[in-house]
C-alpha cells in the first residue's frame, strides 16, 4: 500500500500558464490570481485563513506537510464578497433578532445570494481554474468559512458540500449554493451562540478532485468520547464518506492504540447504505442487503490509517478529526482535517522526573468549589501561593511559593490537584473518597473505581506518614482543645472565631502612599501567611457537624430520612445566610419606597450600577446599598478568583437580585418568614427526636439533645474559614487594582483591570518597565474563549481520559438521579442558570445550576428547589439549601443539559431523584 503525494505547489497554475504561453495567449488566471479570486490549494497556508477559510487553510497545510491530499482550488472570500455586495444583506437586523426572527433573516439572506449575479470575472476565474484540474473531472465542492475548523469551534457541517460535480456550469452552481449555505438557520444560530459577528463571516469554496472511493470514513486521532489521547477511533463504510459523516449508515468502528497499533475494539456495522457517484454527476444512495458479516477495511489498512493520522497530529501538534478515502488502487487520501474541539486540555505538568507513561489522576478543585468559569491568570497565581501555603501547613516542602506545590496543575484555565499520590497511599484511597462523598459525590464514585486500576496500586502501605502530619497540625494549633472548648462553651468558641476575623482585618490595610513593590509584597505575604486560618477556625464547626454524626449513631433507626437535615434548617451564626437576609431587609425597605421600587423594576441592572457609583439612585436604595456593601462588598460570584470584580466594584448582580425580590408577592414565601419557619421546624424536630430516643432510655435522650443543640449552635460556623479567606482576597485585589492603575498610567498595560491577566512575577516586570500589553491581549482572548466551554471534567487522567464517560450509568428519559441534599419534595418550573449575574429567577422556580458558591445564594431565597450537577451532601449549595428549607438534589450529571428552562420537574430531596415532565 502506498500514500500518494499531492501535486506540487504550483501544478495547476503552471499548467494554465504553460498552456497559454505555448499558444501565445495571456493566462486567464494571471490577473485573477493577483486579485485573489481563485488560488491553488498548494499555495495556501494557515496565514491565509481570512482569504480562504478554515477548510482550505487546513488542506493547504496538509499539502505543505507532504500528506496525500487530492489536488484542488479555492474560490476565495474575495469572490464571495463581490457577490454578497450586490445581495444587500441587512447585517444590522441580526444583532437584535430573536430565534424566530433569526431564521427569517437567514432565509432572506440565502435567497438574496442565490439571486445575486456572479460578476463575469469571478465566473470566468472559477470555470477556468476548474478546467485546469482536468476536463469534466469530477470534483467535490465544499464550503470553507472563515469561522470554521478553528481550534475552539469546528463548525462541522454548518455549511454545504456537493459531491461528484462535473462540468463548469455545474461547478458554478454548486459554488453559488455553498455561498448561500453560509446563511442556513443552523449556521446563523451557531455563529450567534459563539459570539461571531455575522458581518465578519465570509465563505470561500474548495473545489477538489474527487477520490473514486472504494471505502471512506473518518479518523479521530484521540478518542472523542473518553478524551483519551494516543487512541485513534476510525469509522469506515464502503463508498463515499458522506454516508459516515452524515450519520446515514452504521459504519465499521475501530479503536486503536496509537503507540502499539493494537486494535483494542472492533465493531462491525450493518453498512446498509452506500453513497456512489453517478456517471453524469451527482451521487446516488445504494441499499445493501447485509454488510455486517465482514469488515470493509483490513487490519493493515486500519494501521495505515492510524499511522497517517499520527502524521497529521504531529504536524498540528494537537489531536485532529480527519476524513479519508481509499481508492481502487488501495491508496489512502486525506480529504479534510480539523482540530477536535471537544477535548479538554491536558494539565500542565509540574512534577519533576515524572515519566510520560505514568498514569496521573487530576481532580478539578475549582469546579468542586462551585467555580465553572475559567480562572484569571492572577487568580491562578494566587491559587499557586495558597496551595504552597497549604502544602507547607501539611509539612510538604515547596521550593517556590509562586510556582505552587508539585500537586498543583492547571488545565483549561481551571485548577486541578494531582491526587495520584493520595490514591496510591493506603489511607488516602480510603479517606479521600469518603471526604468527597459529602463534598462532591460524583468524583467519589470515580475515585473508588480508579483505585481498582493496577496502575494505581498501593505504593505507600503505611499510614504513619499521614498520621504524623495530622497530629502535627492538630497539636500545633491546639485542635483537640478547640473542639473541647466548642462543646463545653459554644459561645466562647464563637467569640474566639470572631476575634480571629477582627485581628485578620486589622492586618489587611496599607497606607495610600505605598509603592508598587510594597503592595506586591503585601499581596504575597497575605496569600502565604494570612489566609491559612482553617486550623484555627474550622474545629468549632467540625465539632458541631461531628455532633450531628453522634446523634445519628445514637438514634439509629429512630431517625427517618430527612429528619437530621431538618435539624440543620435556618442555622444561626452563618455569615452567608446573614448576608442574604440582610439583602432581603434592603429589598423590603426599597419595596416600601415607591420611587426606589420603580427605579429597580424599570431599569436594567447595569444602568442602576452606574447610578449607584454616581450617587444618584433614589435615597433609600443609595443609602441601603451603601450600607450593605460596607459589610458585604468584598463578596462576589466566583469570589475565590482574585481577578473577579467584587460587588463593591460592580453591584449590578446585587441590584438584579433586589429587583427579583421585589416581585415576591406572597408573604408566606418571604425569606425572613421562611427562615423563621425553618428555625421553628428545626426546634420541633429536636424535641421529636429526643422523644423517640427517650423510648430507649433517658440517658440516650439527654445525649441526643446535647448533640443536636451543639450541632445547631456550632455548625453554622462552617462558612467562616472561606469567608475570612474571601476578606483577605478582597484586600489583595484592592492593592493589585491600585498597582494596575499605576502601571496603566505608565503605559505598560492599557487599563488597570489588565493587571489581573498577569501573574505576580510579570507585574513586577511591568513595574520595571516591560511592556505587557500584547501578553494581556493574548490572555484576554484565550480567557474569552474558555468562557464558552460548557463541559469541565471533575476528574481527568494524564492521558486525557475522562473516567466519568466510562463509569456513569445512563439515565432514563423521564428521570435523573443524584445525591439527596435537602429533604422535601417540590414540583415546579425549572430555571436553568449557568451564570447568576443577570439571572432572572421567578419566585418558586426550581434553580438548576452547574454548581454554586456563596455568590449564588441570594437566588436561593426565592427558589422553590435546587438541582446541581456537582456537589455532595455537605457541599456549599446543599448546606445552604438545607438551611433555607428548599428541597435539593446535587451531583446530577448533565442536569443543565437534560433539563430545559420552563419544564416542569419534581425534585425529591430525600430519594435524590428528579422526575421530568414531558415538554409540551
Amino acid at each position: 500500500m502506498s500514500f500518494h503525494n499531492s501535486t506540487s505547489p504550483v501544478t495547476i497554475g503552471e499548467a494554465l500558464l504553460g498552456e497559454c504561453k505555448d499558444s501565445g495567449v495571456e493566462s486567464p488566471m494571471t490577473s485573477d490570481l493577483q486579485q485573489d479570486l481563485v488560488l491553488d490549494l498548494a499555495v495556501i497556508d494557515a496565514s491565509m485563513l481570512p482569504l480562504v477559510g478554515g477548510k482550505a487553510a487546513n488542506l493547504g497545510e496538509l499539502i505543505h506537510a507532504n500528506l496525500p491530499v487530492p489536488p484542488g482550488i479555492c474560490v476565495t472570500t474575495e469572490a464571495y464578497r463581490q457577490v454578497a455586495a450586490s445581495a444587500a444583506i441587512d447585517y444590522d437586523a441580526f444583532s437584535t433578532a430573536g430565534p424566530e426572527e433569526l431564521k427569517r433573516l437567514a432565509g432572506q439572506a440565502r435567497e438574496a445570494l442565490l439571486a445575486a449575479p456572479i460578476p463575469p470575472a469571478v465566473a470566468k476565474s472559477i470555470a477556468d481554474a476548474y478546467v485546469a484540474l482536468g476536463r469534466n473531472v469530477p470534483v467535490a465542492v465544499r464550503s470553507s468559512a472563515t469561522a470554521e475548523d478553528l481550534p475552539y469551534a469546528s463548525f462541522a457541517g454548518q455549511q454545504d458540500t456537493y459531491l461528484h460535480i462535473i462540468g463548469p456550469s455545474a461547478v458554478l452552481d454548486a459554488v453559488r449554493r455553498c455561498w448561500a449555505s453560509l446563511w442556513t438557520d443552523r449556521a446563523v444560530v451557531y455563529r450567534t451562540t459563539n459570539g461571531i459577528d455575522h458581518r465578519a463571516a465570509r465563505l470561500a469554496v474548495v473545489v477538489q478532485q474527487m477520490v473514486d472511493a472504494e471505502v471512506a470514513g473518518v479518523l479521530f486521532t484521540a478518542n472523542p468520547v473518553t478524551g483519551r489521547r494516543r487512541q485513534a477511533v476510525i469509522d469506515a463504510s464502503p463508498g463515499l464518506g458522506e454516508s459516515v459523516v452524515s450519520g446515514a449508515v452504521n459504519p465499521d468502528h475501530f479503536v486503536v492504540d496509537t503507540e502499539t497499533g493494537v486494535i483494542v475494539e472492533q465493531r462491525l456495522g450493518d453498512k446498509r447504505l452506500e453513497v456512489r457517484p453517478l456517471p453524469n454527476g451527482g451521487t446516488k444512495h445504494v441499499d445493501r442487503k447485509d454488510g455486517s458479516n465482514r469488515s470493509c477495511i483490513t487490519e493493515d489498512q486500519v494501521r495505515d490509517l492510524v499511522a497517517l493520522g499520527d502524521r497529521v497530529e504531529a504536524h498540528y501538534g494537537k489531536p485532529q478529526d480527519t476524513e479519508w478515502a481509499i481508492d481502487a488502487n488501495a491508496s489512502i487520501w486525506l480529504t479534510q482535517a480539523r482540530p477536535i474541539t471537544t477535548l479538554f486540555p491536558l494539565p500542565k505538568e509540574q512534577r519533576r522526573g515524572q515519566k510520560s507513561d505514568d498514569l496521573r489522576v487530576y481532580f478539578c478543585f475549582s469546579v468542586a468549589q462551585g467555580l465553572y468559569r475559567p480562572i484569571t491568570p492572577m487568580g491562578m497565581a494566587g491559587f499557586r501561593v495558597l496551595a504552597s501555603a497549604a502544602a507547607r501547613l501539611m509539612g510538604i516542602p515547596v521550593e517556590d511559593a509562586l510556582a505552587g506545590p508539585p500537586v498543583f496543575a492547571e488545565a483549561g484555565q481551571r485548577l486541578f490537584i494531582d491526587l495520584t499520590g493520595v490514591l496510591r497511599g493506603r489511607v488516602g484511597r480510603v479517606l479521600m473518597p469518603r471526604v468527597l462523598d459529602v463534598m462532591e459525590a460524583r468524583s467519589a464514585v470515580i475515585l473508588r473505581r480508579l483505585c481498582e486500576d493496577p496502575q494505581l496500586s498501593v505504593a505507600q502501605p503505611s499510614p504513619l506518614p499521614f498520621v504524623r502530619r495530622v497530629l502535627r497540625i492538630a497539636f500545633k494549633h491546639a485542635v483537640p482543645l478547640q473542639i473541647f472548648q466548642a462543646l463545653t462553651q459554644p459561645d466562647a468558641a464563637r467569640a474566639r472565631v470572631e476575634r480571629i476575623g477582627s485581628e485578620l482585618a486589622s492586618r489587611l490595610t496599607l497606607p495610600s502612599t505605598a509603592t508598587i513593590a510594597e503592595r506586591l509584597d503585601f499581596a504575597q505575604r497575605v496569600l502565604e501567611t494570612e489566609i491559612s486560618l482553617a486550623p484555627r477556625t474550622m474545629p468549632a464547626a467540625a465539632a458541631g457537624l461531628g455532633m450531628l454524626g453522634v446523634a445519628s449513631k445514637l438514634l439509629g433507626d429512630l431517625a427517618q430520612p430527612g429528619d437530621l437535615q431538618t435539624v440543620l434548617r435556618s442555622l444561626p451564626h452563618n455569615v452567608t445566610t446573614e448576608m442574604d437576609l440582610a439583602l432581603w431587609e434592603l429589598a423590603k425597605a426599597i419595596k416600601a419606597d415607591q420611587s426606589a421600587a420603580c427605579a429597580l423594576r424599570d431599569q436594567p441592572a447595569m444602568e442602576l450600577a452606574r447610578q449607584f457609583h454616581a450617587g444618584i439612585l433614589p435615597p433609600t436604595a443609595q443609602r441601603g446599598l451603601t450600607e450593605f456593601l460596607s459589610s458585604y462588598g468584598h463578596r462576589a460570584v466566583a469570589e475565590i478568583d482574585l481577578g473577579m470584580p467584587r460587588w463593591s466594584d460592580d453591584p449590578a448582580h446585587i441590584l438584579g437580585v433586589l429587583a427579583n425580590y421585589l416581585r415576591l408577592e406572597k408573604p408566606e414565601m418571604a425569606p425572613d418568614a421562611v427562615f423563621a419557619r425553618g428555625a421553628m421546624e428545626a426546634e420541633a424536630m429536636i424535641e421529636t427526636l429526643v422523644g423517640r430516643a427517650r423510648t430507649r432510655s433517658p440517658l440516650r435522650a439527654s445525649l441526643v439533645r446535647f448533640a443536636l443543640r451543639r450541632a445547631r449552635q456550632l455548625a453554622g460556623l462552617r462558612e467562616i474559614p472561606k469567608y475570612y479567606m474571601v476578606v483577605a482576597l478582597a484586600a489583595v485585589r484592592r492593592e493589585l487594582a491600585a498597582v494596575g492603575a499605576e502601571l496603566a498610567s505608565r503605559g505598560t498595560i492599557e487599563t488597570a483591570p489588565d493587571v489581573f491577566f498577569l501573574d505576580l512575577t510579570e507585574v513586577r516586570e511591568a513595574a520595571a518597565g516591560r511592556d505587557m500589553r500584547h501578553i494581556v491581549e493574548q490572555r484576554r482572548q484565550a480567557y474569552q474563549l474558555e468562557l464558552r466551554r460548557r463541559h469541565i471534567p471533575n476528574v481527568l487522567l494524564s492521558d486525557g481520559t475522562e473516567p466519568e464517560a466510562h463509569f456513569t450509568a445512563p439515565t432514563s428519559a423521564t428521570g435523573l438521579a443524584g445525591t439527596a441534599a435537602s429533604a422535601g419534595i417540590v414540583t415546579g418550573v425549572a430555571r436553568v442558570v449557568l451564570d447568576p449575574v443577570g439571572a432572572r429567577l421567578e419566585p418558586g422556580e426550581i434553580l438548576v445550576a452547574p454548581s454554586t458558591d456563596p455568590g449564588w445564594t441570594p437566588l436561593f431565597l426565592t427558589a422553590g428547589g435546587l438541582v446541581m450537577e456537582m456537589g455532595g451532601a455537605n457541599s456549599h449549595g446543599a448546606v445552604v439549601a438545607r438551611e433555607y428549607g428548599i428541597p435539593a438534589v446535587v451531583g446530577v450529571p448533565n442536569a443543565t443539559g437534560r433539563i430545559m428552562t420552563g419544564q416542569r420537574i419534581t425534585v425529591d430531596g430525600v430519594a435524590g431523584t428528579i422526575t421530568l415532565e414531558p415538554i409540551s
